[in-house]
């Protein structure tokens, strides 16, 4: 990374010109070498990441105005940060991914969603959805798995989870991921609630995570149009009052 390299430069010039105009005390050399490496680093860091937050927002803005088009454009331009800071390429390419994944384009997302950022909980669950509707249980588990390490207070990873298990028949697994998701988020009413729907043999209700829960297609189409044409029909009315 470059942002290591240049903090550790500056870290070594700094400790050379203390012990040759300062002091020969190579400990307060050294003291001063790690103050600057520390300040060059979180200062080019926090550079980058203003930049590459910049960027994501103008694509968050595109996508919203349905140009996923052009925000892929935009993220992918955000790739030249890079090599300057850690997971800035994963992060990146979440967000691609995700945008694919939400277009239906799944077949496009999985290479971007298997080379994203582990702590993002959303495309860490796109991608494992995406394992389940290939068949690949195992994988599926894995994937949940490490978004809910990277992500253990958010509630929705652990709903997913469960919905996905009782999908593949795994009804017991799935009680136990919503038991461990209301210890660990401090015991979410939305998952208590679900457990208890499993545990009277009836299907989750996930209405409670709002739109977002749509964008992870796991309802069939026909529930999605009839949700979004009772929305219009609600707008209607309240025009014509």
């Amino acid at each position: 990374m470059l942002n290591i390299i240049i903090s550790f430069a500056c870290a070594v010039l700094t400790s050379a010109l203390m012990l040759r105009f300062v002091t020969q005390n190579t400990w307060l050399a050294a003291g001063a070498s790690l103050l600057v490496f520390l300040g060059v680093f979180l200062l080019i860091a926090r550079t980058v990441m203003k930049k590459v937050g910049a960027v994501m927002q103008v694509a968050q803005r595109d996508v919203m105005a349905n140009r996923s088009d052009k925000a892929i454009r935009e993220l992918n331009a955000a790739m030249k940060y890079g090599p300057w800071q850690f997971y800035v390429k994963q992060q990146v390419y979440s967000q691609i991914g995700s945008i694919h994944y939400i277009k239906r384009e799944f077949n496009e997302a999985i290479p971007f969603l298997q080379k994203g950022f582990v702590r993002n909980w959303m495309s860490m669950s796109m991608l494992a959805i995406s394992y389940m509707k290939k068949n690949k249980p195992a994988k599926m588990k894995d994937t949940f798995d490490q978004a809910i390490t990277g992500s253990r207070k958010e509630p929705m990873v652990y709903a997913l989870y469960a919905f996905c298990l009782e999908r593949i028949g795994e009804h017991s697994k799935a009680m136990d991921i919503l038991n461990k998701g209301i210890s660990k988020t401090g015991g979410d009413e939305r998952l208590k609630e679900n457990l208890a729907l499993l545990e009277a043999g009836k299907r989750m209700k996930m209405k409670g995570f709002g739109d977002m829960w749509y964008q992870f297609h796991l309802e069939k189409q026909g529930a999605i149009i009839k949700k979004q044409t009772k929305a219009l029909t609600g707008r209607r009315k309240q025009m014509i009052r």
